[in-house]
């Protein structure tokens, strides 16, 4: 093998066949006897079956797997990102707009084996990427199904795609396995992510995250089109800037980089929860889309803190 051909391997295949690899499979596998893989930190044996927040045992629950071509455009390019939606959550997000999957379990357990045999599945597609969606409660899982899809061929890079309540140390372990991270950072206050996402101590969660995310991947880096390494930030807007807008975009460029590619999104639309209000101010503020002055705040806000990628 070639210095250039070394160079280009994904990093889990180096580390596959370093054997680094299995060394932190194998310490993934032992925090789920004591869970505190996600911030959660249930202390539950998901090795015996036991669940936690995220309802889910040892087993992976998978909802679909797909080529995706509403994602990023870096991320889709001509084939569609390669996304496995993973059921279960370890957030309760009021307004979930997937829902079904991560609050009512829609899914079906898979062993490593089976979903390692989706990510090569999905390379056979010639997707651009394998895309795990809500991965944060199953990362020993997906480890383990990446050693054995990379014995068996598989070469993509791969998406972290998370609600950005992520463990740091559980993101250690995937240094040099995620190429791409994809986490949300939704909201600027505590009061607000724990009423609306059940998520203790959300914002500094999240910050530690992608401060983490950043160390091990960097800025996004495009090559003819197609995202191969770094970190795409979401920030979803909110009615009444529940989310904060001003908050989360000051804090991207203070404390990652002005260079972060940041996509601010407009979707929202009442869902779950926030379809029903009334239980609360702020669940009732979410019965109604954002308005388009809302919108252009928000991307104010990104602007203002010298932001501009990934973003009208």
């Amino acid at each position: 093998m070639t210095e250039a051909e070394r160079v280009q391997l994904p990093g889990y295949i180096r580390l596959s066949r370093s054997g680094e690899l299995e060394e932190r499979i194998e310490q993934a596998h032992e925090v789920l006897r004591d869970c505190v893989i996600c911030p959660q930190e249930c202390h539950v044996n998901r090795i015996e079956g036991e669940q936690g927040f995220c309802r889910t045992g040892l087993l992976p629950r998978v909802s679909s797997y797909s080529p995706h071509f509403g994602e990023e455009p870096p991320l889709v390019g001509k084939n569609g990102s390669g996304t496995i939606f993973f059921a279960g959550c370890n957030m309760r997000c009021e307004f979930c707009q997937n829902f079904e999957i991560s609050q009512c379990g829609v899914g079906y357990a898979v062993s490593c084996e089976d979903l390692a045999g989706v990510m090569l599945r999905l390379q056979e597609r010639r997707c651009h990427n394998i895309n795990f969606v809500s991965p944060s409660h199953v990362v020993p899982q997906i480890l383990r199904a990446v050693a054995l899809a990379a014995d068996r061929g598989l070469n993509l890079p791969l998406v972290y795609n998370s609600g950005g309540y992520d463990s740091v140390e559980t993101l250690r372990l995937l240094d040099g396995v995620i190429d791409i991270y994809m986490p949300d950072a939704k909201y600027g206050r505590d009061d607000v992510a724990w009423e609306l996402s059940h998520a203790a101590d959300y914002t500094g969660r999240m910050q530690a995250a992608l401060v983490e995310m950043h160390r091990q991947v960097g800025d996004l880096e495009v090559r003819d089109g197609i995202a191969v390494r770094g970190l795409i930030i979401r920030h979803l807007v909110l009615p009444g800037n529940l989310a904060n807008s001003e908050i989360v975009m000051k804090f991207i460029a203070d404390e990652i980089s002005r260079d972060s590619y940041v996509n601010i999104m407009a979707q929202y639309h009442p869902a779950w929860r926030a379809a029903e209000g009334g239980r609360s101010p702020a669940l009732a503020a979410l019965q109604r889309p954002v308005t388009a002055r809302e919108f252009a705040y928000a991307i104010q806000c990104a602007k203002e803190n010298r932001l501009s990628r990934g973003f009208p």
